[in-house]
């Protein structure tokens, strides 16, 4: 094995420069520049299985460095190349790899490798590779059982298992509206896929959903000759739902059986968390209303209810998205995610649903487990406090309830902790640091920086935003972000461009590097333009209060709070107040044809990207969260909705749309243009044919063209 100094690696992983005179950031590079334009990362970053050491590739090769009892990291040694790993490959008469393959470590030396549509193993010492799979090219959703021994894939709308020896069909729903394997509730609630391995990997529980009872919409696809209509799923507020279900199959006598759960048929199930003795199933179940849990455990040999634990109910609503998380050492006990103090926080329980502890509490919220320390003396998770754009990472005695902040550095961070839990690499990046890894100790904050990136827009004439706060009608402090041209004068007037999205469950203005904010608004602050965000009421990380307040009149406020950051910018003499534009995507769409309609002599141009219209329009499990029905809030509907006020449009509106957006439908924009022509509005539309929800890849570039273009034309 061969020795490498750090400064080496991190010339290697960065991208060779010139420091000459700056350039101009183009709209191109801007939008589609690659990874030079962004923080440089550690690919295939991770603790070594059994060692005090981390593994992570470096351009050709597979490097390792030691973590114990260092202060600091100067060598690594790189334990294979891909010149080695493509010699195996060749010997075993598979294609070599290009690119930074995907790895993950078995153990200290073998590592798993994904390439195309091939599963390996490469052993390291040996420098010999093995095929364990070759996944199906017409599979989805695959899933591994952790040590790769079978995984779980769909076809269509059935659920297969594959392994060595083959494939077999779990589900056969064929001329059927039932889909098996897949997330179901359109990936709300926490819910990202459909599978769920048992600890033990004999059996595996799986999401079923029957859609026989929900609308089919119309897209048209226009790839085809001639175009043809393509169907989907679509289940609107206040119309019929998926009816969900949960199966159990057995690997060894090769049935399924199916959950009996105790809600209504079209309630939802989330949450999933095997047993660790693999004999019992934990679900969530929530009412249609969103405000009733319930948390139960099933048997999985018959599928019958054995013990309801708790409920938990809300006025508004309740947003259950994690699992449970057993306590190493103590399966009787498991912590559980609850904002039912204001805040999300983890309560501790007992397999019996005794509460015996309110673990975490006051004004913070808990943002993710990372992980437990040996004996399950500590838990570590990462956590916003309230008021602030700082993500820290936390230990906490389960014990004394004892709360340890660990990182040092303002930011927002995230973090792995090692399986002895005695380490973390902690990932962050702030206003003034692109990215940082740092390696520190659990048992307290010393620790070495393993990498930082150089700043990928030294050589760009780009200018540092802004964060800074204003205060909503009510008292609630608010962040804004600001960027200005670098060759700002406060003696001359700018015209604004505020980009706006401040719906649940997002929030945009972090200390993060660049602030968040995307490129393109560098470059157009360039062109002589102040960008401006505000993060209002309802956005997230910020307490259940300050996020329900929004409920059943979505846009109400917000539309407050982005006037308020109006006054704000008012204010300013170098802002020219006549000359403003909003631009919203989304959900900032519906916010964006708001304010136009709503303060029509606000803004004098808005450009809305798949826009909501009309909450009615939009689907069941978002939408009735936070709006509730049509039936039951008829009034909240008719205020918030957008299509039917284009009467008070006074400015200049361009709306763009997906053709084939399946999230918002087009049919939101459609309703829109139709009323405009009804009352003889003149405003300007635009589709990108063949795209869904958004504008991807090399196309992105012409979409943010548009929207700058119509700004800049429009606020002359």
């Amino acid at each position: 094995m061969k020795l490498i100094k750090l400064i080496p690696v991190i010339l290697l992983l960065i991208t060779s420069q010139v420091y000459a005179q700056k350039q101009p950031l183009t709209l191109d590079n801007a939008v589609f520049g690659g990874a030079e334009m962004r923080p440089q990362s550690l690919n295939n970053l991770e603790f070594v299985p059994g060692e005090d050491a981390v593994v992570f590739w470096a351009e050709n090769d597979f490097v390792k460095t030691s973590i114990k009892g260092k202060t600091k990291s100067d060598k690594h040694t790189v334990i294979f190349t891909l010149d080695e790993l493509n010699l195996a490959l060749k010997n075993g008469d598979y294609d070599i790899i290009e690119a930074t393959p995907l790895i993950k470590m078995v153990t200290a030396t073998t590592v798993k490798l994904d390439d195309k549509n091939h599963v390996f193993i490469y052993d390291i010492k040996k420098q010999t590779i093995e095929l364990i799979f070759t996944i199906p090219e017409d599979a989805e959703n695959v899933d591994f059982y952790k040590d790769n021994s079978n995984m779980a894939f769909t076809r269509d709308n059935d659920l297969f298992i594959g392994d060595k020896e083959g494939e077999h069909r779990i589900s056969n729903n064929i001329g059927t509206e039932v889909v098996s394997g897949q997330a179901i509730a359109r990936w709300e609630f926490g819910i990202m896929k459909g599978t769920f391995w048992s600890p033990d990997g004999k059996k595996l529980a799986f999401y079923e959903k029957d859609e026989s009872n929900v609308t089919d919409y119309v897209l048209l696809d226009i790839s085809t000759k001639p175009a043809t209509v393509k169907m989907t799923k679509y289940p609107m507020a206040g119309q019929k739902s998926e009816k969900p279900k949960v199966g159990i199959y057995d690997l060894e006598t090769g049935k399924t059986i199916y959950l009996k759960t105790m809600g209504g048929a079209d309630h939802y199930l989330t949450n999933l968390t095997w047993s660790p003795d693999n004999k019992t199933l934990y679900i969530t179940e929530l009412n249609r209303d969103q405000n009733h849990l319930k948390l139960n455990i099933y048997s999985v040999l018959n599928g019958e209810l054995l013990e309801p634990l708790f409920e938990e109910k809300q006025d508004k609503y309740i947003q259950p998205e994690h699992d449970l998380y057993f306590i190493p050492g103590h399966d009787d006990e498991f912590l559980f995610y609850s904002e039912r103090d204001g805040f999300n926080h983890l309560y501790g329980y007992n397999t019996s649903g005794e509460m015996l502890t309110q673990l975490t509490q006051g004004d913070w919220l808990v943002d993710q487990i990372i992980g437990f320390g040996p004996n399950g003396k500590y838990v570590y998770v990462t956590g916003w406090e309230a008021n602030t754009i700082d993500r820290n990472i936390y230990k906490i005695n389960l014990k004394s309830r004892e709360k340890t902040q660990l990182n040092t550095e303002a930011g927002v961070h995230s973090a792995i902790l090692s399986s002895d839990g005695k380490y973390i690499i902690d990932t962050y990046s702030n206003l003034d640091t692109p990215k940082k890894y740092i390696v520190i100790k659990t048992s307290g904050i010393e620790g070495f920086t393993l990498f930082e990136s150089e700043n990928p827009l030294e050589n760009y004439t780009v200018s540092k935003p802004e964060i800074g706060t204003i205060y909503a009608e009510d008292g609630n402090l608010l962040y804004y972000r600001m960027i200005k041209p670098t060759n700002f004068d406060e003696s001359k007037k700018y015209p604004v461009l505020v980009y706006v999205y401040n719906g649940p469950n997002v929030q945009l203005i972090t200390n993060t590097w660049n602030a968040g904010a995307s490129l393109w608004m560098n470059y157009f602050a360039e062109q002589g333009y102040i960008i401006y965000t505000v993060d209002g009421r309802g956005s997230n990380n910020r307490g259940l209060k300050f996020e329900q307040l929004v409920f059943r009149q979505l846009g109400q406020l917000e539309m407050r709070d982005q006037l308020s950051g109006v006054e704000f910018l008012k204010k300013q003499p170098w802002v020219d107040a006549d000359k403003m534009a909003m631009h919203g995507w989304s959900y900032g769409g519906f916010m964006t044809l708001s304010m136009m309609v709503n303060y029509p002599d606000v803004f004098k141009v808005g450009v809305a990207g798949g826009p909501v219209t009309d909450w009615a329009l939009y689907e069941v499990m978002y939408g009735e969260r936070y709006m509730d029905t049509p039936e039951s809030n008829p009034d909240g509907y008719a205020k918030t909705r957008v299509y039917d006020k284009t009467e008070n449009i006074t400015g200049k509106v361009l709306v763009i749309h997906g053709a084939i957006d399946p999230t918002v439908v087009p049919q939101h924009s459609h309703l829109f243009l139709q009323d405009c022509v009804n009352k003889g509005i003149q405003v300007d539309f635009f589709t990108y044919p063949g795209y869904e929800h958004n504008v991807r890849g090399k196309d992105r570039v012409h979409l943010m063209r548009k929207i700058l273009n119509y700004v800049e034309d429009n606020l002359k």
